[in-house]
């Protein structure tokens, strides 16, 4: 199993979520349930119960240990409040080596530059931790915010996917972008 140490930046410590975390997912979740829906598939009522932030970190747990998907939070340099999440998830081996990136940040942090900052961070474990050699990233065309941020990151557009993903109850067309490891 890959190893995962915490990454430290000035103002969040990024680590893999775990079982310990749910109580704070759960006040991530709640706290920006309306600020993430524009952006996320409908989410149940169940979504946004102890219960099943606490599920999830089960599974969390499993899929690290088969190498599909890496979770992490980032938290505040005091542990206690989740300030943005990233995902390297569906990750293949092989000839592929790559994986898709997801990410949220919470409404209070948008704008003050912090995913640019923890996914800085966490790109280059996902690169040379996990041996990938490319990390995809798609974002709906009208989140320009998102673009902006993928291509100071060093993403580049690969191309469009008409009604790639249902986002909030809708089939959305995304554009594709990826960065490829250098040396």
């Amino acid at each position: 199993m890959i190893r995962v140490q915490p990454i430290t930046t000035g103002r969040a410590s990024i680590r893999l979520a775990d079982a310990g975390d749910a109580a704070r997912l759960l006040r991530y979740r709640v706290r920006n349930r309306a600020h993430l829906a524009p952006w996320e598939p409908l989410r149940d009522e169940i979504y946004y119960t102890l219960d099943h932030c606490t599920q999830t970190l089960i599974e969390v747990r499993d899929a690290v240990r088969l190498d599909r998907s890496y979770p992490f939070l980032a938290l505040d340099l005091a542990g206690e409040e989740v300030l943005a999440s990233l995902t390297f998830a569906n990750v293949v081996r092989g000839a592929f080596q790559a994986c898709h990136l997801g990410y949220s940040v919470a409404a209070t942090w948008q704008g003050k530059g912090l995913m640019q900052e923890v996914l800085g961070a966490a790109l280059p474990w996902a690169f040379h931790s996990l041996d990938l050699h490319r990390v995809m990233a798609n974002y709906m065309p009208r989140n320009e915010r998102s673009g902006r941020l993928l291509e100071r990151l060093g993403f580049e557009r690969e191309g469009y996917a008409r009604q790639y993903l249902q986002i909030a109850g809708v089939w959305e067309d995304h554009i594709l972008t990826s960065r490829i490891r250098t040396p």
